[in-house]
Formats: structure tokens, sequence, C-alpha cells
């Protein structure tokens, strides 16, 4: 099992956009993608550093593997 990385909420973005996520809006300082096949959407805060627990919570909800999510950053 992968070690959880230390990401910013940018890297987080740019990892999901090459898992197929879209950019649709941004609410202050929280970024809403979406993807449509399989549906889903996610909001990732733009922050310099992401808590371990929020960005579990990011991977898990995208329905990405730790490993996966590691390789796309």
């Amino acid at each position: 099992m992968t070690k959880l990385p230390r990401v910013s909420g940018q890297d987080c973005i740019k990892a999901l956009t090459r898992a197929g996520f879209v950019v649709k809006r941004q609410e202050g300082s929280h970024i809403v993608l979406r993807r449509d096949d399989p549906f889903s959407q996610l909001v990732v805060p733009n922050h310099k550093e992401l808590d371990r627990g929020t960005l579990r919570a990011i991977i898990r909800q995208s329905g990405l593997g730790l490993d996966e999510f590691v390789r796309l950053l």
C-alpha cells in the first residue's frame, strides 16, 4: 500500500483532470469538479496543503484507488 502523499489543492486538481474530471465552477477557495461517466462530483479546497483526511475523502469519492491517484500525480 502506498503512503498518502502531501499535496496541494492545485496538484490534486491536476491529477483528477487527468482521470477525466472537468472543473465546473469555483466558489471562494473551493473548486467543484465533475465527471459524467461514471457520474461523480467532487469539491476540492484550493489550499497550499490538503489535510490527510480531506485528501483521503476526495480519493474515495472519486472512485480511484490510492495507487492510481499517486500515479496520476
